[in-house]
Order: C-alpha cells, then structure tokens, then sequence
C-alpha cells in the first residue's frame, strides 16, 4: 500500500495536479470591468435634458408624479383630492431632490435610470447628481405647466398609462413615435 501511495504522491508533485488543484486555492474569481459611461459636453454641461434622454426623462417623471398623487390621495381615503391639494402635490413632485436618477450606459446607449424606469442592465455605473436632478425638476415644472394640473390630475385618475400618454405619448411628446412600455413590476420600481 505505501508504494501505491508513495507513487501517487511523486505523480502529482511532478505533473503539476493532484493535492494542489483539490486542497490549494480556489481559482480566481473571473474579473469584470464595468466603465462609466463617458459623457458629451451637452450631457455634462447643459443646463437641458440631452434629447436622447427626454422619453426617459418623462416617463420617470410621470412615476414620480403617480407615486405622489397616490401617496396624498392614501392618506385621504383613496378619495380625490382638492384642487389646492393636488396643486401642492404636483409642485412638491416637481421641487424634489431628484437624486436617485442618474445616466448610464448600456449597448453604447445613454439611458436614465433610476425609480420608476425598467432595469437596464445588471452590472452597470450608473452617473447621478450633477446636472440630472436640476434637469429632471426644470422639466417636471414645465410638463405641469403645458399640460396644467387639473389635466395632469384626470388623467391620474384614469391610471398610470393615461397619465404616461398624456405626458410623455402623445403627438408632441419626447416618446412620440415610440411603443409605451407597460407598467414596470413594483419590485423593481423602488429598488436602487
């Protein structure tokens, strides 16, 4: 038995495998590398949404919208609000930090991401602050100042998909021309 044995060990020594690849160091983790995506001077600079990322831009606005008006409308009973309240609502909507929505980069794509807007990929950097909250509210005080608030609160009313149509769909909207995404699940909606 101990030649057997003393035998084995000398093959493994010699050939490299064996004791080593059983009992040594696991094997390295393989490694990724994930850039930040590298933005234009626009994309950096301007105090406006890039256009590329203005449906984007709407429809996290729309959610940040919904998500409030259902928020105000829960704590009165799931009733309809009052003018003066949905108008308080929509501006403290529009007035808020903004700063879980940054760009990122996906395919050599700039998309925002953030609350409200579909996952875009699993690993991934994802820029944020900057001029992307700033850009989000100006744009916000503006979709509520085109479209007014006793608009923009019926078409609440009817549902997250009139509201996103209304605001981000329609003939002149920063969507137009594109198929409207269904309802992201509530799961990923608030992860971040």
């Amino acid at each position: 038995m101990r030649p057997a044995l003393a035998a084995w060990l000398v093959l493994s020594l010699l050939g490299g495998t064996g004791a080593q690849d059983t009992c040594g160091d696991p094997p390295a983790p393989p490694s990724h590398s994930v850039p930040a995506p590298q933005l234009s001077p626009e994309e950096r600079l301007s105090p406006h949404m890039p256009e590329s990322l203005r449906c984007d831009a709407c429809l996290a606005i729309a959610f940040q919208i919904e998500e409030q008006l259902l928020k105000a409308e829960g704590k009165m009973g799931k009733k309809a609000l009052k003018e003066s309240d949905y108008m308080e609502v929509l501006e403290r909507s529009c007035s808020q930090d903004w700063e879980s929505y940054g760009v990122l980069e996906l395919d050599g794509e700039k998309r925002l991401s953030g609350p409200g807007l579909p996952r875009q990929q699993l690993l991934s950097v994802m820029v944020s602050g900057g001029p992307w909250p700033s850009r989000l509210s100006k744009l916000c005080h503006g979709y509520v100042g085109e479209q007014g608030e006793a608009q923009i609160y019926g078409a609440h009313r009817r549902g997250p998909a009139a509201l996103r149509q209304l605001l981000c769909h329609g003939d002149k909207g920063p969507c137009a021309g594109r198929k409207e995404r269904p309802d992201p699940p509530k799961a990923l909606q608030n992860e971040l």
